[in-house]
C-alpha cells in the first residue's frame, strides 16, 4: 500500500526524537502517510531541542536542516490569516489554522487537550494521539510499520524487541499491541 494521506504532526511529536523517527519513515517508500507542517511548527521544535531536552544548536540546526530537506512538501504557508478564526487553545491555534489550510483531517499531537472536540468539528479536523495513529496504520498495513521498526532497530544495532520495548516509553498502547501481535 501507497497511501498520500496527509497529517499534521504536531511540534510534540516532531520534538520526541523516537516517534518522529517512526514517523518520518513510515513518510518514506513505502509510504503510508505524507507528514505536514509550518515554519512555526519547526521554531516550536526548536527551542524544544534546545531549551527542554538540552541539544546543542548545532544538532538542533542539522535536524531542522535534515527534515527541511527530506520533505520539501511537508511546508504549509499561507494559514495565518485563519488563527483569528480558530478556538481551540490559544498556543496551539496555529496548529489548527494549518491544518485547515491545508485541508488536513488529522492533527497528531500528544497534546489533545489543546485541540477539543468542539474547537475542531466545525472545521472537519481531528485530533489523534501518536498511538492511536500508529496503531491504525499498523492495523492497516502490519508488514510496512514491522519493516520500518526493524529499520530503527538496525540503526541502533538493536534487537527488534528491544526496539518496540523502548517505543514503549512515550507509546505503551502501541507497544503492547505489537509485542502480544508478535507473541511476547
Amino acid at each position: 500500500m501507497n497511501a498520500d494521506y496527509k497529517i499534521l504532526l504536531d511540534a510534540n511529536v516532531l520534538a520526541n526524537y523516537a516517534v518522529c523517527d517512526l514517523f518520518l519513515r513510515l513518510s518514506e517508500k513505502p509510504r503510508l502517510v505524507l507528514p505536514k507542517w509550518t515554519e512555526q511548527i519547526l521554531d516550536e521544535v526548536y527551542r524544544t531541542h534546545t531549551r527542554q531536552l538540552g541539544w546543542n544548536k548545532r544538532l538542533a540546526d542539522t535536524f531542522r536542516n535534515a527534515v527541511t530537506k527530506s520533505f520539501p512538501e511537508a511546508f504549509i504557508t499561507g494559514y495565518e490569516n485563519l488563527i483569528p478564526l480558530m478556538s481551540n487553545d490559544e498556543k496551539d491555534r496555529h496548529v489548527l489554522a494549518a491544518a485547515v489550510r491545508e485541508k488536513l483531517d488529522i492533527i497528531i499531537t500528544f497534546n489533545l487537550k489543546d485541540f477539543k472536540p468542539e474547537d475542531l468539528d466545525k472545521w472537519g479536523v481531528q485530533a489523534l494521539h501518536p498511538q492511536d495513529y500508529l496503531i491504525t496504520l499498523y492495523s492497516m498495513n502490519p508488514q510496512v510499520v514491522i519493516m520500518k521498526l526493524n529499520q530503527i532497530a538496525r540503526n541502533k544495532g538493536e534487537e527488534l524487541e528491544d526496539t518496540i520495548i523502548r517505543f514503549g516509553q512515550s507509546l505503551p498502547t502501541f507497544s503492547t499491541r505489537l509485542l502480544e501481535d508478535m507473541g511476547m
